[in-house]
């Protein structure tokens, strides 16, 4: 592709782990592109954690609003032409946005990942790719532009009164501090409360860390904080449904460790540069995974496929999910204080590939 286009245009809605992953590619096209504004059709959610960021345009897509959102995308883009449209999404509503804008040149993904009808609505596509990270793959969409390969960076947009917050949560001269976010937005891939209880426990009696819950204001997740709170026999800090996506992220910032199922908060936490271990049964952290602590993760999801597809999870379709009733239980609570022991004597690092133990 010719360099220095005029105007880009990035579609992609949600979710708030993914809009993490497409940040880290707008970054690298700024980089490469430092003249070129972008504007960037978001969901309406996803938009409260990334919308401050000054130099990018965001349109946002309340989903909820059917089609009465997508008028509304139609009138904020207006008659404008741009020179690139970046398809990042493998979603009908998102090809719907897409053709909501003109596009000189149109760019989604190789044929072997598109599924709803993608291809009718790009004319390039990025490169074939390995089977990867999503962020990898993601990263695709940089490349093909002619950004070269690098780190992926974020620099998430933070305020100082959401630091001033995370201040109040984690002071300056606390000691280290295990944050938990222990729901994801599918709830079988939520781990049990007595569980993240245990380890609480561990933290805080073993290594003399203070533990904070964090997380949304969804019922879920309320119960969730309430339940493990009640559980464990030691003192934690629930902040959960109290805080914005943006004071959630300062949290982050200032925390030692964070434990996450798949969710978004453990990309929060990537992109803030916290080292995350995640627990995974239902999908794949190679997959989707916090892209820098995957190693520090603790991975059942081979257990899990031949337990519950009674197949190798080599030979599963790329971002295949295995979302069945008590799949996570494969999880042990030693598996968990295992890597929280290592990453407290020091054996994890972001240059580390293997499993830490």
């Amino acid at each position: 592709m010719e360099a220095s286009p005029r105007d880009v245009c990035i579609v992609r809605l949600s979710s708030i782990g993914d809009v993490c992953h497409a940040l880290a590619v707008v970054r690298a096209l700024q980089q490469l592109w430092p003249e070129t504004r972008f504007t960037w059709v978001i969901g309406h959610v996803e938009a409260k954690l990334l919308g401050g960021i000054p130099d990018i345009e965001f349109v946002q897509l309340r989903k909820s609003a059917g089609l009465r959102g997508l008028a509304t995308v139609r009138r904020a883009l207006g008659n404008r032409r741009f020179d690139r449209l970046l398809l990042m999404q493998l979603s009908f509503r998102a090809n719907l946005v897409s053709a909501l804008a003109r596009a000189r040149r149109r760019l989604g993904y190789p044929r072997s990942r598109e599924r709803e009808l993608h291809g009718w609505f790009v004319r390039e596509r990025i490169a074939e790719a390995p089977v990867t990270h999503v962020l990898d793959v993601l990263m695709g969409f940089a490349h093909a532009c002619g950004a070269p390969p690098a780190p992926p960076r974020w620099d998430l947009p933070i305020t100082d009164d959401a630091r001033a917050y995370a201040r109040g949560v984690i002071p300056d001269d606390a000691p280290p501090t295990l944050v938990i976010s222990p729901c994801s937005s599918h709830p079988l891939r939520n781990w049990r409360a007595e569980r993240y209880a245990r380890v609480a426990e561990h933290a805080v009696r073993e290594h003399g860390w203070r533990v904070v819950l964090c997380g949304g204001p969804s019922p879920i997740e309320r119960e969730m904080g309430h339940a493990i709170a009640a559980d464990a026999a030691v003192p934690l800090i629930n902040t959960i449904g109290e805080d914005t996506l943006v004071e959630l992220a300062a949290v982050l910032e200032r925390a030692t460790l964070l434990v996450s199922p798949d969710s978004g908060p453990a990309h929060i936490g990537t992109a803030v540069g916290t080292p995350v271990l995640g627990l995974y049964a239902c999908t794949d952290p190679h997959r989707s995974g916090p892209y820098d602590s995957i190693a520090l993760s603790v991975n059942r999801h081979p257990e899990a496929a031949e337990r519950f597809l009674d197949r190798p999870a080599a030979s599963l379709r790329w971002g295949t999910k295995i979302e069945q009733p008590g799949v996570m239980d494969l999880i042990e609570v030693d598996d968990v204080i295992e890597r929280l022991d290592a990453f407290a004597a020091g054996r994890f690092t972001r240059d580390t590939t293997e499993p830490v133990t």
